[in-house]
């Protein structure tokens, strides 16, 4: 059962990532492109909390901690910036 489980869940995240890195490639516009790096970062993090559910350890915590505040550091920055371009 763990076994069918763990496929599906690296099936699902992995058409996720290809979906988020479509996007950031055919994105139109700057904001387009920084949603589908959120994703994809959002993306690795939910995949490194499934390894670390699967295997029952718990030393990957900081590295889901930094990740996040990666991403919300970025998709901030990202955003400020694109404002402050189009004005």
């Amino acid at each position: 059962m763990n076994t069918v489980l763990a496929v599906a869940v690296t099936i699902l995240l992995s058409a996720t990532a290809l979906l988020a890195l479509t996007r950031m490639y055919r994105g139109p516009s700057l904001l387009d492109r920084v949603i589908a790096a959120d994703t994809l970062l959002a993306t690795m993090v939910a995949a490194v909390g499934a390894e670390a559910a699967v295997n029952r350890h718990a030393t990957t915590l900081p590295v889901l901690v930094v990740l996040s505040l990666l991403g919300f550091v970025g998709s901030v920055a990202l955003v400020r910036f694109a404002v402050r371009e189009e004005v």
